[in-house]
């Protein structure tokens, strides 16, 4: 059987997209994006979608390494205050949920980080830290309403359909933030299993 334009022909192609992707990252966004995690009193991540998704994975690893995180959305979420930090996951930075929650953070005096594929943007603007991913998606201003739209239009541009490359590259960069912070605070592995639940 061929595997021209099959499942690993398409697996290699995402990986080959990411490594150009994290080719083209910055160091110093990526110093900065640390720098304000580490100093951050508690963290809290939000996106749309499934950006959210993998805002939630990288809020359970903050937690795993000993951060106070939190997902805006939970009931259990406390009011975010000036020494916190708001991560929002948005390709194109223009959701109108999380931009609106990024203002109220911004004006409580929180630190405003963004995971995009568009720092020229609502949320970019306000935004202390930028981590740019690009990606080959379409113009969308917001993404919560992208798949409606996709499914009407019937039109995708990427190879990977409605964003895949920015979420699937925004996950692989926030485990690789994990690694990295583990390296800077000595923390082990064996740290992070004993944060895991153990209730399931």
């Amino acid at each position: 059987m061929s595997r021209n334009g099959g499942v690993l022909d398409m697996m290699r192609l995402m990986a080959q997209k990411i490594q150009s992707i994290a080719d083209s990252i910055a160091d110093e966004e990526v110093d900065a994006f640390t720098h304000a995690i580490l100093s951050a009193n508690r963290i809290y991540v939000m996106g749309a979608g499934r950006s959210g998704l993998v805002a939630k994975a990288f809020a359970m690893r903050l937690m795993h390494l000993g951060f106070t995180s939190f997902v805006v959305g939970e009931t259990i979420t406390p009011a975010i205050e000036k020494n916190d930090m708001f991560i929002a996951f948005s390709g194109s930075g223009n959701t109108k949920s999380i931009a609106d929650v990024a203002q109220t953070a911004k004006g409580i005096g929180s630190t405003i980080g963004l995971i995009t594929s568009n720092k020229d943007s609502t949320i970019g603007i306000i935004a202390d830290v930028i981590v740019v991913i690009e990606s080959q998606r379409d113009a969308v201003t917001d993404e919560s309403h992208e798949y409606d739209i996709r499914q009407m239009m019937g039109e995708h541009k990427s190879f990977a359909p409605l964003g895949t490359i920015f979420e699937t590259t925004s996950m692989v960069f926030s485990d690789a933030l994990v690694s990295h912070i583990m390296e800077i605070t000595q923390t082990s592995e064996g740290e992070l299993k004993k944060r895991h639940t153990n209730i399931e």
